[in-house]
């Protein structure tokens, strides 16, 4: 199954004679407030809301500022949005992609196939004049049961032995990967090694994908192409998923740090380098 569907097409599904995809509202935004009321004001009809920092991730520590969530925690969320074993889902948002894409790997992590994101999120939905719903669905009956390891994962020794080894690419944007900002965590610069490949540079102005052959000539670039062992690792493992989402589109398995540079640098032992190369 392809990782992403247009909008046209996740239309013909739902108005098709098959039984139609579970929909889940991801809306998140860095530092900003919860999204149920802007999904409250307008969802695409039968999505259901999940919260990414209460039920995609768990409480800030030691390991991060999103650690993965309790498996008890996200497969009672996902059972809530209607998620069963053999169902399709489709996630989407209304900023840049990240929430859904979180929740893409999540249930690609847990053993769960069928999934995919709406290229482009709700803009892509109402730009091709499709409607909008303020009713909220009854929480649903999924019988989905989170079974982890359907994706590779890295902890901070296996980020850094990866950088060595292999190609661990950084998501974040290229003045936080040198050194030059720094405004959320502790230290400015990246895990030594890793090679700078910011998220956004995966999609156009309409925040749709590139197409897959010209994400395959990007991460081609930088290292990341068939044969190669990829890593990625952003600032709190959000936007890593939406990185590992465009590699996908592109045909190139990678691996999640979920710690990412949050949980690099909340241990002051391990080495930090600046500036545009990955040493």
């Amino acid at each position: 199954m392809e990782p992403i569907i247009s909008a046209a097409g996740l239309a013909a599904e739902l108005g098709g004679a098959g039984e139609p995809p579970v929909l889940i509202d991801v809306r998140y935004r860095m530092g900003g407030p919860p999204g149920h009321g802007e999904y409250a004001k307008g969802h695409v009809p039968g999505a259901r809301y999940v919260d990414l920092d209460a039920e995609l991730a768990g409480p800030p520590g030691a390991g991060g500022r999103h650690p993965l969530p309790g498996i008890e925690v996200f497969g009672a969320a996902m059972r809530r949005a209607g998620v069963s074993a053999g169902r399709d889902v489709v996630l989407y948002d209304d900023w840049n992609g990240w929430g859904p894409a979180r929740a893409w790997w999540l249930l690609r992590w847990a053993g769960h196939e069928r999934v995919r994101v709406l290229d482009g999120g709700l803009a892509a939905w109402t730009a091709a004049g499709l409607p909008l719903s303020t009713e909220e669905p009854p929480p649903g009956d999924g019988d989905f049961v989170p079974a982890p390891g359907g994706m590779p994962v890295l902890d901070a020794d296996g980020a850094a032995a990866l950088a060595r080894r292999g190609v661990l690419l950084d998501a974040r944007a290229g003045e936080r990967y040198r050194g030059e900002v720094e405004p959320i965590d502790p230290v400015a610069g990246h895990i030594p090694g890793a090679v700078s490949a910011p998220t956004m540079d995966n999609v156009a102005a309409d925040g749709t994908f590139l197409p897959a052959a010209r994400l395959a000539e990007r991460f081609a670039a930088v290292g990341a192409k068939g044969g190669a062992e990829v890593g990625v690792y952003c600032g709190s493992g959000v936007s890593a998923a939406h990185q590992i989402l465009a590699l996908a589109v592109a045909g190139v398995p990678a691996a999640l740090y979920p710690g990412s540079w949050s949980e690099w640098t909340a241990h002051p032992t391990r080495p930090v380098a600046t500036g545009p190369t990955p040493a």
